[in-house]
């Protein structure tokens, strides 16, 4: 490995994936945690033969121009990878890797803070306490939904709808899941049964997200899918904004056709839908699933991994487009 190439860190990020990193490159980064703009970008990343990125820096052939043919990989420390054109990165032999794994404990938790937030109306609560006004309990008053006995469907069972899935056990929860792949783990450890989009949408109380924002899944949940949930479910959001129209959404949520929804991504973030704010049936967080000191300790450790491994011929744990490894 040429320890004079150089790498550039796009947003400031924990210190142990520099650490790590300084020993085998010439390290260059953003010092803050905004993004720089556009002009100030490329010139930083001119020459470069590494790029650590994060999920709101956008990574196009231009970007991938201005550093240059010697630009090898590029390093995603997030667990989606839906900002970095890797169609274009895979022409130009540019390895793609993501940080999957470090983020389950932490996006399956967040989920389940939804349910419970929704589910119990625990945020509505929490409004109703800090008006002052005096409330009287009885025995119709801030129902619920309950756990025990009812059916989770997750949708994309990878490595975070399968922590998911642990977590419900404790439940006595039924767990369906619809995906591309049958997850043998999944069924044989936790007696889940794989089902189609349409069957889990119809039979599940609970539903969580977990897949990846693809030009197949944008838009996967709409007013089609809404239509055919049980008007007692909950929707639970952890992936991709996009991957439901937040549009319908709204309508869903106002007019009933669900329950309820947990929130913690939004299809143009940082703008939510001003008309989710009007709603109680709601509870969103901002894109909080894996603000944990493990967590990201782990993703940015696993990112620098990622990068040495392309470095030394390895195959990462964290590859997106391994076709590039076979060139």
């Amino acid at each position: 490995m040429k320890k004079k190439a150089k790498l550039y860190i796009a947003r400031k990020l924990p210190e142990p994936i520099e650490q790590m990193l300084a020993s085998f490159f010439i390290v260059k980064s953003n010092p803050s945690e905004d993004l720089e703009s556009k002009e100030e970008f490329l010139r930083n990343i001119e020459g470069i033969t590494a790029l650590v990125t994060d999920s709101r820096v956008k990574v196009d052939e231009e970007v991938m121009n201005a550093a240059g043919p010697q630009l090898r990989v590029i390093s995603n420390y997030a667990a989606g990878f839906n900002n970095i054109d890797v169609a274009a990165a895979t022409k130009k032999g540019i390895a793609v890797t993501n940080t999957p794994g470090a983020v389950n404990n932490a996006t399956a938790d967040i989920a389940w803070a939804l349910m419970f937030g929704i589910a119990r109306r625990v945020a509505e609560g929490d409004r109703l306490i800090r008006t002052g006004e005096p409330w009287n309990w009885s025995p119709s008053f801030f129902l619920g939904r309950d756990f025990t006995g009812k059916t989770l469907g997750i949708i994309g069972a990878g490595r975070i709808g399968m922590s998911m899935a642990k977590r419900a056990c404790g439940f006595d929860m039924e767990i369906i899941y619809a995906d591309g792949r049958v997850n043998e783990q999944l069924e044989k450890e936790l007696g889940a049964k794989r089902v189609d989009l349409e069957t889990l949408l119809k039979e599940a109380d609970y539903i969580s997200i977990h897949t990846p924002l693809t030009p197949e899944t944008r838009h996967l949940i709409s007013e089609k899918e809404f239509a055919m949930m049980k008007p007692t479910s909950i929707l639970i959001n952890t992936s991709r904004g996009p991957v439901v129209d937040e549009q319908a959404l709204v309508e869903a949520l106002k007019t009933r056709t669900i329950w309820g929804a947990g929130l913690d991504v939004f299809e143009n973030e940082p703008y939510v839908n001003q008309e989710l704010f009007k709603l109680d049936n709601v509870v969103m967080t901002p894109h909080i699933g894996t603000a944990t000191p493990d967590a990201r300790r782990d993703m940015a450790i696993m990112a620098a991994q990622n990068i040495l491994d392309i470095m030394e011929g390895k195959t990462p744990v964290g590859i997106v487009n391994r076709e590039v490894l076979n060139r």
